[in-house]
């Protein structure tokens, strides 16, 4: 895992319902922890786009649903800023679900857009992205 360089605003919560965006056979995860997140004693944390969280799948294939899964954050829906001044948001929340928390992704195909800072981070997502914004 690479470090970025964007202001990554913490667009989701411990807790958030948040749909996936691969053929992983998962369709809804419920992130239950955010990991390498540093916080306040007691607050929850917060995770946003490129980040590793762990979460627990709610609806999908039968084999899937009651799993624990680590997954990335692809895109979320809270603007955040690039160095260069942009601000990006996207249209809706995504995750891809991964095999194990080195990186390597769970599904085969993404749809939809990936954030670049997600890319940059983790390379195995990069490798299966057909769009990067």
């Amino acid at each position: 895992m690479k470090a970025i360089k964007a202001n990554v605003t913490k667009g989701l919560q411990v807790g958030s319902w948040v749909p996936t965006c691969d053929n992983s056979g998962a369709k809804i995860l419920k992130v239950f922890a955010v990991k390498r997140a540093k916080t306040v004693k007691r607050r929850t944390p917060g995770c946003g786009v490129g980040d590793l969280v762990m979460a627990s799948v709610k609806s999908g294939k039968p084999d899937m649903r009651k799993k624990v899964v680590f997954a990335i954050i692809v895109r979320q829906k809270k603007e955040y800023k690039r160095p260069d001044g942009t601000r990006v948001k996207f249209e809706d929340n995504a995750a891809v679900v991964l095999k194990d928390d080195k990186g390597n992704p769970k599904g085969t195909i993404f749809k939809g857009p990936v954030a670049k800072e997600a890319a940059s981070r983790w390379p195995a997502v990069a490798k299966i992205a057909n769009t990067l914004i």
